[in-house]
């Protein structure tokens, strides 16, 4: 019998703050490395949704210096491309298995 080892593990958390600076809580789903870039990409969905099947998903490129994480907004359509496809094909190889 195969054993999801994703099952067990606890959600990745992060606070990320919003236009006011009330910091929102947010479930990193998947990180990623691009191929032919050193760029890190995260995708993450807001905890307090009310319904899981309209969650909206966010993408994220990020720096980790020590403990700190520094997330950038995705601004380049050509680099949002890129992460779009990238995740789409994860998450479909994801569901294959």
């Amino acid at each position: 019998m195969a054993h999801d080892n994703h099952a067990h593990e606890e959600p990745e958390i992060i606070y990320i703050p919003d236009d006011e600076g009330n910091e929102e809580e947010f479930e990193v789903i998947m990180k990623f490395e691009v191929d032919g870039s050193d760029n890190k990409y995260m995708m993450v969905v807001p905890v307090d949704s009310e319904d899981e099947e309209t969650d909206e998903v966010y993408a994220f490129r990020y720096e980790e210096d020590g403990d700190d994480l520094k997330l950038f907004i995705i601004e380049d359509e050509e680099e949002w491309n890129i992460v779009e496809e990238t995740f789409n094909t994860l998450v479909d190889s994801e569901e294959e298995l």
